[in-house]
């Protein structure tokens, strides 16, 4: 599929290690005839995926670096307009306050309701 979308010019290599799927004759046949060259590491080189590896340990640490910023700061911290100039965790914390209020209110009510009642 994404060879008939894609339509790769010639010269294109798929690297792979030698797991079940990629050494089944199926994939090579479709491999040849896609025009697609078939290359494979050596059985238990833990180097060949190396590049690989790295990159994707890159990724994993920018992906925690983003999460810790907006986590750290841009949620707590920054101040934003719509909220009145006060950072999400304050407002956050604000409403909370005023939401707990209410239950205690709600409550006193309630008590005072049913001491009427009796």
């Amino acid at each position: 599929m994404a060879v008939a979308r894609r339509r790769p010019e010639s010269g294109l290599i798929h690297h792979s290690d030698q797991g079940s799927q990629y050494v089944a004759l199926v994939f090579g046949r479709r491999l040849r005839e896609a025009g697609i060259a078939q290359s494979m590491g050596s059985k238990g080189d833990c180097y060949d995926n190396a590049v690989c590896e790295s990159f994707h340990a890159t990724k994993q640490e920018a992906k925690t670096a983003i999460f810790d910023w907006i986590e750290a700061w841009y949620n707590r911290e920054r101040r934003h307009s719509r909220l009145g100039y006060r950072s999400p965790a304050d407002y956050e914390r604000d409403h909370d306050e005023r939401s707990d209020c209410a239950r205690d209110d709600d409550r006193e009510n309630l008590i005072e309701e049913k001491a009427r009642a009796a």
